[in-house]
């Protein structure tokens, strides 16, 4: 027995601007759409949006999400997605770095403030 995948659940308060995000900006496919859920998927990551009411303020500080995308060709996979990266205001991106813990990753906020970290383990 194994776990195969962890899909965590996004909420939203806009469902159509938030599929555009992850489709138009990082490069998810739309598997499913309901009234307010849809399934996104991108090679062997895949997440669920879920619809809010337009009344929930998730841009709260206590409110903040995020998730971790393990990747591979990290500096490739932010120089693919650059074009549509440079069009977000500047305060929802941070280019690649290091960290301290041997990672290299890249930062983006998605149109409720979810922070999507990318990262992937620094060659030793």
């Amino acid at each position: 027995m194994r776990l195969t995948q962890i899909t965590p659940f996004v909420p939203c308060t806009s469902l159509d601007r938030q599929i555009g995000f992850y489709r138009d900006v990082l490069g998810f496919t739309l598997g499913f759409q309901a009234e307010n859920y849809a399934f996104l998927r991108r090679d062997a990551v895949a997440l669920r949006l879920v619809e809010v009411s337009a009344d929930v303020d998730l841009g709260l500080p206590d409110r903040e999400g995020s998730f971790y995308i393990d990747t591979q060709g990290l500096d490739a996979l932010y120089l693919a997605l650059k074009p549509a990266l440079d069009r977000l205001p500047p305060a929802r991106v941070r280019p690649p770095f290091d960290q301290p813990y041997g990672q290299r990753e890249f930062h983006v906020a998605d149109e409720d403030c979810t922070l999507v970290f990318f990262g992937e383990a620094i060659a030793r």
